[in-house]
């Protein structure tokens, strides 16, 4: 019988990266050569590529005791505890595309599983709760430094909030650590508006903004910096929705009402025409466990986040510690959903750790967890033993 000791470094890639993220943690403490093959930039971007996990920082109003954050790999099907960050721990945090903001007094950000923050100059106009945009410019000297884009929001004079001024659209560059003026939103879209009404999706140089109730729709071209014209994106029956870029598609997610009753449908959006085609409903039992009620405002209360092949939804509602479940699109597994837009296969997402405090807000992404900040431990002393 051959060793593994024996075998080629090539081979011990593709027998490790079969490995759910925490085993591989766990694998590297066996010997110096696992530890340097695993915390290789190359492996850890092979090994979370296609598996982004989902994340929820529960903050409590009163106290920061209370603030809880958890991971969940649908690898290994695990919950993990986070260590808490306090610098992100009030009602100015968001997030997008794995990392933490702060918006106002000053903007911040921090990428997941790392304590190293970094402040930028401040927006021209401070905002709360706006929509967040992270990318890569090929204008920028170092292509590995992250630009943002800042939507919408609500500014405070005082402590009143200003429902008059329709905030401009602010793009960070950071070879020169300033922001950029652009065109607000289109005035189809009332003033005042957060991440609480609206969704995004960045999607081909595009930044979209949805209106989760009004079915809205404008992109932003991170070019030109132009938004198209706003355009209505409601398949029959739905009652409220959310854009999502996963992978090669944009996807609509929401609940829609028929006569057969209210089900959880995904639609495929074509980008050029903004037509949708209907390629996934949720099966009512999974749908229905999200929910222990049977009040008419129930569905209120869900949210949805997805990135690459991925899809969570969840209930923000404390009574069943925000019970959640995922759906995987790909073309490859045996599933029950099928269509143009690929296959489809649901299921429920395992129950949070005990203790599960009771939130005030709750901050819901998905994100690529790198392997290789964890093991290095990046920007900071949590190592991966803080994490699994």
């Amino acid at each position: 019988m051959t060793e593994f000791k024996s075998l080629s470094v090539d081979l011990m890639e593709r027998i490790l990266c079969l490995l759910p993220i925490p085993t591989l943690i766990r694998a590297s403490t066996v010997c110096k050569l696992w530890y340097s093959i695993i915390s290789s930039s190359t492996f850890s971007s092979s090994s979370s590529s296609l598996h982004p996990w989902f994340f929820l920082y529960g903050l409590h109003n009163t106290s920061s005791k209370n603030h809880q954050s958890f991971a969940f790999d649908p690898i290994s099907n695990l919950w993990f505890r986070l260590p808490s960050n306090t610098s992100f721990s009030n009602n100015n945090t968001t997030s997008a595309a794995g990392f933490l903001f702060t918006t106002a007094p000053t903007f911040s950000f921090s990428p997941v599983l790392s304590r190293h923050i970094s402040t930028t100059s401040p927006l021209h106009y401070s905002r709360v709760n706006p929509l967040l945009g992270v990318f890569y410019s090929s204008h920028t000297h170092n292509h590995n430094r992250p630009s943002f884009i800042v939507v919408g929001g609500v500014r405070f004079v005082g402590n009143l909030v200003d429902i008059e001024d329709r905030l401009a659209v602010e793009m960070y560059k950071p070879d020169l650590d300033s922001w950029d003026i652009c065109p607000p939103l289109p005035s189809d879209f009332p003033t005042g508006l957060s991440s609480s009404s609206l969704s995004s999706a960045l999607f081909k140089g595009r930044f979209y903004v949805f209106g989760i109730n009004s079915s809205f729709v404008s992109s932003f071209d991170l070019e030109s910096h132009v938004w198209s014209s706003v355009q209505t994106l409601r398949p029959p029956g739905v009652s409220f929705s959310f854009l999502i870029s996963c992978k090669d598609r944009l996807v609509l997610a929401g609940i829609c009402n028929s006569q057969a009753g209210s089900s959880f449908n995904l639609w495929r959006i074509d980008e050029k025409t903004m037509e949708f085609s209907e390629f996934a409903i949720m099966p009512q039992d999974l749908l229905y466990s999200l929910f222990d009620s049977d009040e008419d405002d129930k569905f209120a209360s869900l949210k949805c986040v997805g990135l690459g092949d991925l899809i969570y939804v969840f209930n923000e509602d404390y009574h069943k510690r925000y019970p959640a479940c995922v759906c995987e699109i790909t073309t490859t597994t045996t599933t029950t959903q099928q269509s143009g837009g690929g296959k489809c296969k649901w299921r429920r997402v395992p129950q949070l750790p005990s203790p599960v405090n009771k939130f005030h807000q709750v901050i819901s992404f998905c994100s690529t967890v790198s392997l290789h900040s964890i093991l290095r431990g990046r920007g900071g002393d949590a190592g991966a033993e803080a994490y699994v």
